[in-house]
């Protein structure tokens, strides 16, 4: 029985020690220590888009007849890309373009009717003022006299009705004219042409093929209008301003790191993924992009001479502007609440107050880590 109290006692005791040990032993930990030069980014993800992109198609249906390019051509401004059919709008144009001719002639007719009118009207002015003299003084009779004034005046009413003919044949002429710049509009509509210097994208049919108005035929870009845009969490989207410097990292050449500057903030964040939209201009971009590649960007927002970074994995109830860490002050581990600032692109967040002096912040929280229990911070590699 004695051998049995000894036995238990000792296996209390060694309990004991154990729960001490294991409850009382100095936890080694890390802190965040101050660091100089610090650089303050935002990291995004995005892919490489066009800011110049056209869908293009024709301005009326019709069967296509042929491609004058395909997808990754280089087209220059009034370049034709594409045709339609246009046998029935050219005999069309030929129609107007015969009414034109007709009209013209018609005109010259009426041109001719003018100057005869004339030349009667003059005529007639002539022999009435003859009569008018001779019945003055009395050498012929005052009928003969009457009759060349009647002749005058119909003469001159001739005049006018030739004159009111070539106006009417004018206002034809100029009905024709705008018909056959109608038409002839809708025949070059029949062919595709190229609005600016641009990179085909994506040829959307084939000849052959009936399209309607307005279907897009050919996807353009403009290469010069090549840019990234990138989503960003709305959480620190609140430093962004135009022009921030940004560097740029596309998934086929993840060794080299590009350059570019904010050129454009969205009005309007996803409603959904809660991000904002940003688009950045590459400066040192290679010549060859391609739409949709996956691209990252961190932006950087600013500078710290030294800051306090912590990260915010350490922080416990973060609402963007406060929370609570883990410090070790005399040795002993307590429970702290700061305020916090910026954040940059690797998870942590700038303490600006609220850190008691001669605390450090725990940067990797231990198990066991209890309100003053004894702690030991370890050597920073």
């Amino acid at each position: 029985m004695r051998r049995v109290w000894l036995f238990g006692l000792l296996a209390a005791l060694a309990i004991a020690a154990g729960f001490l040990f294991l409850t009382e032993r100095p936890l080694t930990v890390t802190v965040a220590q101050p660091e100089s030069d610090v650089a303050l980014r935002i990291y995004g993800l995005g892919t490489v888009e066009a800011r110049i992109l056209s869908r293009v198609g024709f301005e009326v249906g019709g069967a296509l007849t042929a491609f004058a390019v395909d997808a990754g051509d280089r087209v220059a401004p009034g370049q034709e890309m594409a045709s339609l059919h246009a046998a029935e709008q050219e005999a069309r144009v030929a129609r107007a373009r015969a009414a034109v001719a007709a009209n013209e002639a018609n005109l010259a007719k009426a041109d001719a009717a003018v100057v005869r009118a004339r030349a009667v009207l003059a005529q007639r002015e002539a022999a009435n003022r003859r009569q008018q003299g001779l019945a003055q003084r009395d050498v012929t009779s005052i009928q003969r006299a009457e009759e060349a004034q009647r002749d005058q005046d119909v003469a001159r009413a001739d005049l006018a009705v030739a004159e009111a003919d070539v106006a009417v044949i004018r206002a034809q002429g100029m009905d024709a004219a705008a018909a056959l710049r109608q038409e002839e509009t809708l025949l070059a509509h029949h062919r595709l042409i190229a609005p600016y210097d641009a990179l085909v994208v994506a040829r959307h049919a084939e000849a052959g093929t009936v399209v309607k108005a307005g279907d897009p035929v050919l996807t353009l870009i403009d290469p010069a209008s090549i840019w990234i845009q990138a989503y960003v969490d709305e959480e620190r989207a609140g430093q962004l301003s135009l022009g921030q410097p940004g560097t740029i990292r596309l998934r086929s050449q993840p060794a080299a790191e590009f350059h570019g500057t904010i050129g454009r903030i969205g009005i309007e964040s996803d409603r959904v993924n809660e991000e904002r939209r940003v688009w950045l201009t590459c400066s040192d971009c290679p010549a060859e992009m391609f739409l949709g590649e996956q691209a990252e960007v961190r932006i950087l927002t600013g500078t710290r001479a030294s800051a306090l970074m912590v990260p915010e994995l350490a922080i416990t109830g973060f609402d963007g502007h406060r929370g609570t860490v883990w410090t070790v002050a005399d040795g002993r581990l307590t429970r702290a609440e700061l305020t916090f600032g910026a954040r940059d692109d690797r998870g942590r967040v700038e303490v600006t107050a609220g850190l008691p002096e001669g605390a450090a912040i725990v940067a990797r929280v231990p198990k066991g880590a209890a309100e003053g229990r004894r702690a030991r911070i370890a050597e920073a590699p």
